[in-house]
């Protein structure tokens, strides 16, 4: 295990590290995060979004992570502007720098370093064709207790005010949680749950994906 970078912020320590059987892994305050030998439901977060858009022009990313989510998103000649919102100012300079491998040099992709609810907040309503949400755990394994708010009806209420009609929100999860099922659910009258069995350094585990669609009927 050889550890690639440490830095230390406000909520916590975060650590970069290539482990022994050469996956690069991201800790935060000692929980595992993610690595990059099992992506595929970071790139399922993408490619859920993109099946239910017509135009998937504007789009918005909570949560840089290992850039995966990202890369996905610009795999799609369709996707014109992706505004990414990351909370740890160091993580997207180790990604500047070369640390983790960038997607940040594509002209579509703008990284503002902030909380995701503020950013999506901050958006004009109706402006996004997507928001994209990994910006934690999921609800029931917090690595930083203040994103419970992410999960709630009262957050996704802003989502859907910032999406344009047929737009959708897509949430990741590594949990099942019925809480943010019917969370979403309530803002946008139904919730689609896919189960994403992954290998996650040779045990057997399923992640979650959440997703609502602003109807336009």
């Amino acid at each position: 295990m050889a550890e690639l970078a440490r830095a230390d912020s406000e909520r916590g320590e975060l650590v970069l590290r290539r482990r022994d059987d050469g996956a690069l892994e991201l800790r935060v305050n000692g929980v595992f995060v993610m690595d990059d030998q099992e992506t595929s439901s970071e790139e399922l977060l993408a490619s859920a979004a993109l099946a239910r858009l017509a135009s998937p022009d504007r789009v918005l990313v909570g949560g840089l992570g290992l850039g995966y989510t990202v890369r996905a998103l610009l795999a799609d000649p369709r996707v014109g502007e992706i505004l990414v919102a990351e909370i740890e100012p160091d993580l997207v300079s180790w990604m500047r720098t070369g640390l983790i491998p960038s997607v940040l040099g594509d002209r579509r992709v703008r990284v503002v370093v902030g909380d995701a609810r503020t950013v999506v907040a901050d958006a004009a309503d109706a402006s996004l064709d997507a928001i994209l949400l990994d910006v934690d755990n999921g609800p029931d394994f917090l690595v930083y207790n203040e994103n419970s708010a992410v999960y709630t009806s009262s957050f996704f209420q802003v989502c859907r005010a910032k999406l344009r009609p047929g737009g959708a929100l897509t949430v990741w999860s590594s949990s099942p949680s019925p809480a943010l099922e019917s969370a979403v659910a309530d803002v946008f009258g139904a919730c689609a749950v896919t189960p994403v069995p992954v290998a996650l350094q040779e045990r057997a585990e399923t992640y979650y994906v959440y997703q609502g669609s602003f109807s336009t009927v």
